[in-house]
């Protein structure tokens, strides 16, 4: 059973974007549509919208925590997509953009509202958002957007999977339940969060899992976890 996800791209880069050509013909396939009025052509964008937005926040909504490893061009699709993960880290080549205004449109399925929450910094994401300018690998670092850097793209997915490992040999109950609770006080203040934790911990803390890990730590042994 798979407790924790690692997220990698294969070849020169993590991601470079959406295939543009592909991508916007399905678009100006709706747009010039003349047997669609305005309305209808708005709807069937939309939806297509809805549906691009929901597989980037399903990486978001998983169960499991996803650690993303970022190597070469992170930009478009990609900056949105490694946005989605729990811990993020990087290759020192990485390069990140949030590329959308120089092909004409806001972005839509996510960086805009995930961004400031991860590097809290207002100017700087609009400053990247409005120019499309590359945010080198070093700069993600200082402003949270990643956690670490590594040297080469090796290392950084080596480091991903040893840390997906580790999280794996926790109990999958509290791990869940602790990334739901951060998912949730990310968006709630902090005592609809506190109150949220106390409902679910009501049911959770009654898991098999506690007593393990207090009998393991008592006899100085590794844990073993049932899956969920």
């Amino acid at each position: 059973m798979c407790r924790a996800v690692v997220l990698s791209g294969a070849g020169k880069s993590f991601c470079s974007g959406i295939d543009l050509q592909d991508g916007i013909t399905s678009l100006l396939d709706i747009v010039k549509d003349d047997s669609l009025d305005v309305a209808r052509k708005a709807r069937r964008l939309r939806d297509m919208i809805a549906i691009c937005q929901d597989s980037f926040s399903s990486v978001e909504r998983c169960t499991k925590p996803v650690i993303a490893s970022a190597h070469g061009h992170c930009i478009g699709a990609g900056i949105n997509l490694f946005a989605c993960a729990d811990i993020r880290y990087a290759s020192a080549d990485t390069v990140f953009s949030i590329r959308e205004v120089d092909i004409g449109l806001a972005a839509d399925v996510g960086i805009l509202n995930r961004i400031n929450k991860l590097v809290g910094n207002d100017s700087l994401t609009r400053e990247l958002a409005f120019t499309a300018r590359d945010m080198q690998c070093s700069e993600a670092l200082k402003y949270g957007l990643i956690s670490r850097q590594f040297a080469t793209a090796e290392e950084c997915l080596e480091a991903a999977i040893a840390l997906g490992v580790e999280i794996a040999a926790r109990s999958p109950i509290a791990v869940q339940g602790t990334k739901l609770t951060l998912n949730y006080a990310r968006e709630h203040p902090v005592d609809d969060s506190i109150n949220f934790i106390r409902t679910w911990n009501q049911s959770q803390l009654q898991s098999e899992d506690l007593v393990r890990a207090a009998m393991a730590a008592m006899s100085k042994k590794k844990p073993d976890f049932s899956d969920v």
